[in-house]
């Protein structure tokens, strides 16, 4: 078994499904691919959950796991998050590849103005996308970014912890859900008791987590968090409407005041096959987008704002880095309209970019071209008055 988890992180797997009665799969570039051949016993299957769950009380109850999640780890094969769940009665395992090493903002592929993000001092910055689309990975390159320039308290609070931070110049301390600390909402608690200057909460799930998020940014630390929703405009809807009726204005006021950035993203397939690239939207809060935030009534305002501020603040729509990915070739034409908020209106706003480029393009071979005015181009010795005369 460790054999094959070993040759599908070889072969860059995100992810791996080991099912009972099927043959294991591994998620490649995106896509599940088989690994074996020969299909899972229901025996099997749960003979490698025993393995992977650390707990001995969680073994001992494993007849009764509806669904579970923890980390594993071996030396030479990985790290990766386990999910085991029940389906048809028998054991189904998800693995998430973890990388040993803890992935920076260039590496990634990421703008720069993340960085300038994660420098806040307080506020909330969110990072927003479905399930897969690389949220953890930028999450932590942004925690590893602010661990290696300032001299800070960081604590995560993770469910499992996924990866491993050692301190650089600041000191982080990590914490797992169930392990070190009862629930989300608990840890974030106690974790403004603990002289935190930045917080990462792996997800902010319900109400309760969102008002002492909301709570840690208003009294001064910087909060990185995720959720599942597609863009910025979404993401402030969401959060309002996990608040009842009655306290969604007050709510939405909060947000206005404590928002930082919303940076959300999507996992493309590169233009050569090879691996995947991200495309992001990047909202920052400035006094327009907060004023955007508190009017119910304009919050779909925010994409014309984001798109118009990328020059000045380093903003930018899904739209606009789908356009870059596109001429970078990086992506192609298919993939980026079909990932596209709008892509009609994609595919027309790339088309005009793309004439306007070629008339620069004529434009500027014909101011380099030489005039045939020119005194260059005239036979030797002939003069302005003896040109004259031939062109008559």
């Amino acid at each position: 078994m460790e054999n094959i988890i070993k040759a599908a992180v070889e072969r860059g797997a995100s992810d791996l499904h080991i099912k009972a009665g099927d043959v294991i799969r591994a998620r490649i570039d995106g896509k599940l691919q088989p690994l074996t051949r020969q299909r899972m016993t229901p025996e099997q299957t749960k003979a490698i959950a025993l393995k992977l769950i650390p707990s001995e009380e969680d073994r001992k109850n494993i007849d009764r796991l509806r669904d579970y999640d923890c980390s594993w780890g071996a030396p030479g094969i990985g790290r990766f998050r386990v999910n085991i769940l029940r389906q048809r009665s028998s054991f189904m395992i998800v693995m998430r590849v973890i990388p040993f090493e803890v992935p920076t903002i260039e590496k990634l592929g990421l703008p720069e103005v993340l960085k300038k993000i994660a420098e806040a001092e307080r506020g909330m910055i969110l990072v927003t996308g479905v399930t897969g689309s690389g949220k953890s990975s930028t999450m932590a390159a942004m925690v590893n970014h602010i661990n290696a320039t300032f001299n800070k308290h960081i604590v995560t609070l993770e469910n499992p912890i996924e990866f491993l931070h050692r301190d650089i110049n600041s000191s982080v301390t990590q914490r797992e859900i169930g392990v070190d600390t009862d629930s989300f909402a608990t840890g974030l608690r106690a974790a403004l008791r603990q002289d935190p200057d930045v917080i990462l909460i792996g997800e902010l799930r319900d109400a309760e987590t969102i008002d002492t998020a909301m709570k840690a940014a208003e009294t001064g630390h910087l909060l990185i968090s995720t959720l599942h929703t597609p863009d910025a405009t979404t993401t402030v809807a969401r959060m309002v409407s996990m608040f009842p009726p009655e306290e969604q204005e007050i709510a939405r006021m909060r947000l206005a005041d404590t928002l930082h950035a919303v940076i959300s993203q999507r996992l493309l397939p590169r233009a050569d096959g090879r691996g995947r690239v991200a495309a992001l939207e990047i909202m920052i809060a400035t006094s327009t987008i907060r004023d955007l935030i508190r009017d119910r009534a304009r919050v779909a305002e925010i994409r014309d704002y984001i798109e118009e501020g990328r020059d000045q603040y380093g903003m930018q729509s899904f739209d606009q880095h789908l356009m870059d990915l596109v001429e970078s070739g990086a992506v192609s034409f298919e993939v980026a309209r079909a990932a596209a908020s709008n892509p009609a209106d994609f595919e027309l706003k790339l088309r005009t970019l793309r004439r306007r480029s070629r008339v620069a393009s004529t434009a500027e071979v014909a101011a380099a071209e030489p005039s045939r005015e020119s005194s260059d181009d005239r036979p030797e010795g002939l003069t302005d008055g003896m040109e004259g005369i031939l062109g008559q």
